[in-house]
């Protein structure tokens, strides 16, 4: 079957912003959470296949390529189980640029989502910690989990915030593209070829850093797996984590996906 225009998927995306907006708190909470796991799940699996070549500053950017085929998994989980992800969530500001919904139904969706998918990803953390899936390769799993973690909360403010925009750009462009495309392998292709080069790049995902710094965080409670790389937890504390990561990130990934897809295709084609 033929894809759908770009103004045909902007149609598509501003019309399910009034089933997101208005739909129940329980549907869209359990929805939430489904979400928060499938990108925790695809975030451990791309940690797992290319830790060893991470940890090697020789074949570095291989790790970061073979982490990027596999993370996208998450997302089509996400598209084509049917699930709410607050930051492809960004596009309901279509729905409001319409007048098909107002922002009180906008916020209201995102505050549901925003908090499952926490609690998702959480989940799925402590799963991985509590089975000792971290204790590959003697902990050097566990250590460049942490030492990941370490990373992402030292990031500076406008970094993480620009970051956050180069993420959510893309991100918003693959589900645009999946909502365009009308067969199941299509969807897989959009999601698994816009998602690569963000992983690559080392983008900021607050959904996925949902599960990143929790599982680092949980890391790092076992000496073992600190003692790897001789790593330094100290700034791993939950205020670091909200305030030096998800604050800034999340705040980039609304620009990234409202501002550079959702209002300027909206522009494009409403103006």
């Amino acid at each position: 079957m033929k894809a759908l225009t770009s103004k045909e998927i902007l149609d598509k995306v501003s019309d399910s912003s009034i089933n997101k907006a208005g739909g129940s708190f329980k549907a869209i909470f359990l929805l939430a959470i489904l979400a928060g796991a499938y990108i925790a799940i695809g975030g451990f699996a791309s940690t797992m296949a290319s830790y060893n070549l991470t940890s090697d500053p020789a074949t570095f950017g291989l790790g970061r390529l073979v982490a990027g085929c596999v993370f996208p998994v998450g997302l089509m989980m996400v598209v084509l189980c049917g699930a709410e992800l607050f930051t492809g969530n960004c596009l309901m500001v279509t729905g409001v640029a319409d007048k098909k919904i107002d922002l009180k139904g906008m916020f209201r969706n995102w505050g549901i989502v925003y908090i499952g998918n926490l609690i998702g990803a959480l989940i799925f953390a402590y799963f991985v910690f509590y089975t000792d899936s971290l204790d590959a390769s003697n902990g050097l799993l566990g250590a460049m989990v942490i030492k990941t973690a370490i990373g992402k909360v030292n990031l500076d403010f406008g970094k993480a915030v620009v970051l956050g925009i180069m993420c959510n750009w893309l991100v918003c462009l693959a589900v645009w593209m999946a909502t365009g495309a009308q067969a199941t392998v299509s969807k897989i292709f959009a999601s698994f070829f816009i998602i690569l080069p963000f992983v690559i790049g080392g983008f900021e995902h607050c959904v996925a850093n949902m599960y990143f710094i929790p599982v680092g965080m949980m890391a790092a409670t076992n000496e073992a797996y600190v003692n790897v790389l001789g790593l330094d937890v100290s700034s791993l504390t939950v205020g670091a984590f909200v305030l030096k990561n998800l604050v800034p990130v999340t705040i980039g990934n609304i620009i990234g996906g409202s501002g550079f897809v959702g209002m300027m295709y909206w522009l494009i084609h409403r103006k």
